[in-house]
């Protein structure tokens, strides 16, 4: 995903095994990229563009005329069935295949707007149906859509536009009175209770409270830092030869204390599961569900009616304003690019990006000798004018103003100290590029070069100008072919540097059925970005800081007191509550280059055998923690209790396999057998695992679950707050995970009408949320909406003493 396919992969990696012994050396002793760049893309060869073309074909990314009519009949289907989410997804695929001003988009649009008026969507159906009517919708079709128009006004309170609707309609059937008397007789007596619905609706004296809407937080920081943008004054940055740049704090700060919110300089949705054609499909088109089909590619935020591109069927947004604006900023180049850049991966998509952004900035001098006897690391960028201009005056010489700048002593930092979401801080984003394998710069360096040939060989003018996409095209510069090789070397700067730098921006997205009761989530991989702040924080396996998303948006809040002068820290992914130290340590070296020293790694170091409690075993006499490494024994010494680790492992093994059937139990809602199952399973592991292991709190839960879906609600709540045990010593006690399981347990707590229970884990579970992830949340949005529907209850009447 992050990188190319397979494919492609293994084809470059077979091409760098075949290359004489002296290029491989001249590619891995090459001091600058500029050197790396210059000598493996005179490497790539007219059968290797080849290749990659037809991997990229595979991909149906361009407008295809013959799927709009399959998505369209396979969206009819999930309607009948009363799937209208289904059917949303499947018209919204027919709209991307369709050309604008046809029928056919023009009735994809229309059947959507059937499907969002029956899940209650009224505005977002009113958005549709002029879509529709936008790209001539048949004449011959309208009444039953106008009619559906009036539905919707009248129910949103919009009288006026309903009166004049139905009014229209009335005109038109009159003057144009083509309709089977049947269908006429029908149209007739929908639209008589509409109008008596306005009539009712104008009588109306008070009118109906307006609906709540989602408290979010003001996105202005408060008390907005001088020297980092998008950061509060809470913290500042520093710099140091061993840990490089960090963040510290400038005052004592609370948990939740907002710290940084940054919106990403950059961001690609990440394509989720999206294989070639033809690898085991049964049709020609995919009507599979992936993130590009729910979720907008330029603001991240969730779609129910995707805009599609006019170029491609790949790309969908949630607004005209957010295509014309991908369009204007990247999409207009990127558009004929769909299948290389998803067969090249999201990291060289990102690297494309992130320059062709920079061209709308004033970023400066902003590479400084790719090409020359000066090593990357040694690139800092001042300030000065057009990019292409600027490529251009690197490789020729320095300019005037250059002589006169004044280096700034933080990298990234402009010439008054100010670090700032902008090209001159990525570009100063550590690349690591000594710390790469020769074979990896390798596939960097062929793959962003194979994409500089089509881009050379698609005579896209508007790398070269910097204008924008709706400004006149300028003639093809003679240098072409030069700026491309310097486009070449950043982009190779941007792909190496993604493997430290890129950020996962995450979503909460719920699992498990619809008729669940009791509501399921976890966190999901949603897009890869860049977010020059957010990348100042050092990594901890025990970090005091928590970062969510909002569409692009990062935020960091403070999950723990942090005191003056101590470093803001981030998990980078291997958390202490996730992975054993040995763990962690081979995926911060292996990815980041680095072993850590953070306090967990370092107790981890004296702690004993025992490991921890949440992935231990017990012993079957005394139930204390075993101890050891192959053969285990008691950990209580009055105890001569031994086993071989091999037989407990073997023993887990099975039991999880006992777990995984009692759960395809649970899905398909044979829920008695499950929990037979699962009670079996709670009594097989009580004769090995300690209470707090991890798969004794997922029994626990998939009973709660269980009990949950036959409302038993009592046992419910017991099973889950057994799970809440394991998530506590696993987590900790203010942790997102141990904030997501009360929010469950709050839910079983309502709907049991267990008040005074419900109340008091609503207040831990929104004290918890608030802390990681600001009053925005989803879930705290819940909670108090559950809170105010308990409160707002009548008290219940005491009866008279005996």
């Amino acid at each position: 995903m992050d990188l190319p396919v397979d494919e492609w992969k293994s084809y470059l990696l077979q091409k760098w095994s075949l290359l004489p012994k002296s290029i491989q050396v001249s590619i891995s002793t090459a001091e600058t990229l500029s050197d790396i760049f210059l000598h493996s893309s005179s490497l790539l060869q007219s059968e290797d563009e080849m290749f990659l073309k037809r991997l990229s074909r595979d991909y149906l990314v361009a407008k295809d005329p013959d799927a709009p009519l399959f998505y369209r009949e396979e969206g009819n289907k999930k309607f009948q069935d009363k799937d209208y989410m289904g059917a949303i997804v499947l018209y919204s695929k027919g709209v991307s295949h369709s050309r604008p001003n046809t029928e056919d988009i023009s009735l994809c649009y229309a059947n959507r707007s059937a499907a969002l008026f029956h899940l209650g969507q009224y505005e977002t159906c009113l958005q549709d149906i002029i879509r529709a009517q936008t790209h001539g919708y048949p004449e011959r079709l309208k009444p039953k859509m106008m009619l559906r128009k009036a539905e919707c006004l009248v129910t949103l309170g919009r009288l006026q536009e309903a009166s004049q609707t139905i009014s229209d309609l009335e005109s038109n059937l009159a003057a144009k009175p083509t309709l089977a008397a049947s269908q006429f007789k029908i149209i007739q007596k929908t639209l008589c209770r509409l109008k008596m619905k306005v009539q009712e609706k104008e009588n109306l004296t008070e009118t109906s409270p307006a609906a709540p809407t989602k408290a979010f937080e003001n996105m202005d920081l408060r008390e907005k830092n001088e020297q980092i943008s998008s950061a509060t004054s809470s913290v500042n940055l520093c710099s140091d030869p061993l840990k490089g740049r960090y963040l510290i704090a400038t005052k004592d700060i609370l948990p939740g204390e907002l710290l940084v919110r940054e919106d990403a300089f950059v961001s690609v949705l990440n394509p989720g599961e999206m294989p070639p054609l033809h690898y085991g499909l049964d049709s020609k088109w995919d009507t599979r569900v992936t993130n590009g089909d729910l979720y907008c590619h330029r603001c991240l935020k969730r779609a129910l009616a995707t805009v599609p591109c006019d170029g491609c069927s790949y790309a969908k947004y949630c607004s005209q304003e957010c295509m014309q604006q991908a369009w204007d900023l990247y999409h207009s180049i990127e558009c004929s690019l769909g299948g290389l850049l998803l067969t090249l991966g999201v990291f060289c998509h990102i690297a494309l990006r992130s320059t062709l952004l920079a061209r709308f900035e004033d970023v400066g001098k902003v590479i400084r000798k790719l090409r020359g006897d000066i090593s990357n690391k040694d690139i800092c960028l001042p300030e000065s004018k057009n990019l292409v201009q600027t490529f251009s005056d690197d490789l020729g010489g320095e300019s005037e103003k250059n002589d006169k700048t004044v280096e700034t002593p933080i990298p990234g930092c402009d010439i008054n100290g100010k670090y700032e979401n902008n090209y001159n801080a990525v570009f100063n984003l550590l690349p690591h590029t000594e710390k790469h394998s020769p074979e990896h710069k390798f596939l960097c360096a062929l793959s962003v070069s194979a994409l500089c040939r089509q881009l050379e060989a698609a005579s896209l003018q508007t790398l070269t100008t910097g204008s924008k996409p709706s400004q006149p095209k300028a003639a093809v510069a003679p240098a072409l072919c030069q700026e491309l090789h310097i486009w070449g070397v950043a982009m190779l700067r941007h792909m190496l540097q993604l493997q430290c730098n890129a950020q996962a921006i995450t979503t909460i997205q719920q699992t498990g059925s619809k008729e669940n009761i009791i509501t399921n989530s976890k966190q999901v991989r949603l897009a890869t970005g860049i977010f020059p702040v957010v990348s100042l924080l050092n990594h901890s396996c025990s970090p005091n800081t928590s970062v969510s998303f909002i569409s692009t948006v990062a935020t960091v809040r403070a999950s723990e007191q942090i005191g003056k002068g101590q470093e803001i820290l981030h998990c980078y992914g291997p958390h202490e509550s996730r992975m054993g130290a040995a763990e962690r340590q081979q995926k911060l070296r292996s990815q980041y280059f680095f072993d850590c020293t953070c306090p967990a790694c370092q107790n981890e170091k004296h702690r004993t055998t025992t490991g921890s409690r949440w992935e231990a075993f017990c012993c079957n006499r005394c139930r204390t923690l075993m101890q050891g490494d192959d053969v285990l024994s008691c950990g209580n010494t009055s105890c001569a209790e031994a086993i071989s680790r091999d037989h407990l492992v073997s023993q887990l093994q099975d039991l999880q396999q006992q777990v995984k059937m009692a759960q395809k139990l649970l899905r398909n809602g044979k829920l008695e057998q499950a929990i037979q199952l699962l009670l079996g399973c709670r009594y097989d592991a009580e004769s090995f695992l300690p209470v707090e292991h991890s798969v004794v709190g997922e029994i626990e839960d998939d009973l709660a679950q269980a009990y949950a879906a036959l409302e038993d609600w009592q046992k419910s709540a017991a099973h889950l707050q057994k799970s809440l045990q394991v998530v506590e010593v696993r987590h900790g006690p203010s942790s997102v995970e141990m904030g997501h399981e009360l929010f469950k347990l709050a839910q079983i707590f309502f709907n049991g009408f267990a008040i005074p229970e419900a109340l008091n884990t609503i207040q831990k579970a929104e004290k918890i949320l608030l802390m990681h992830y600001g009053p925005g949340n989803d879930e705290i949005q819940e909670l108090q909406k559950m809170k105010s529907c308990l409160l707002d209850l009548p008290p219940i009447p005491v009866g008279p003493s005996a």
